[in-house]
């Protein structure tokens, strides 16, 4: 059974360093390729899903959906420390319905990293 990570982060690399980690270190298997959500809903997901309000928004968000099933995906996600926030949203949640039709229609996520130098190094 299929079941998707949603990724928030202050910033778009650690959402892709989050989905590397996901991939190399939780052996977990992305069935597609990561898509671009926005902020504002990962955050309105968050709080539908957890039931709980926020503690801090984020600036930039994916979802992906897993070839795991979604037990398996938090076991393995409880044994790295990604520098993003993960959930693993499975078919008995009721926005899963919801992603699994949309999910198709976000954009894919560019998940080259911004190697910008900093003033300093130059």
């Amino acid at each position: 059974m299929k079941s998707f990570a949603l990724v928030r982060a202050d910033d778009s690399d650690k959402v892709k360093i989050a989905l590397h980690d996901l991939e190399r270190y939780g052996h977990i298997q992305f069935s597609a390729t990561p898509k671009c959500i926005e902020p504002n809903y990962a955050d309105e997901l968050l709080v539908s899903i957890m039931g709980v309000s926020l503690r801090s928004k984020c600036n930039s968000a994916a979802l992906v959906e897993l070839n795991n099933h979604a037990g398996a995906a938090i076991s393995r996600l409880k044994k790295i420390h990604p520098p993003a926030h993960i959930i693993i949203i499975s078919p008995r949640h009721k926005m899963f319905e919801v992603l699994a039709v949309k999910f198709s229609k976000y954009p894919e996520l560019d998940r080259t990293f911004n190697h910008q130098k900093s003033p300093q190094s130059v």
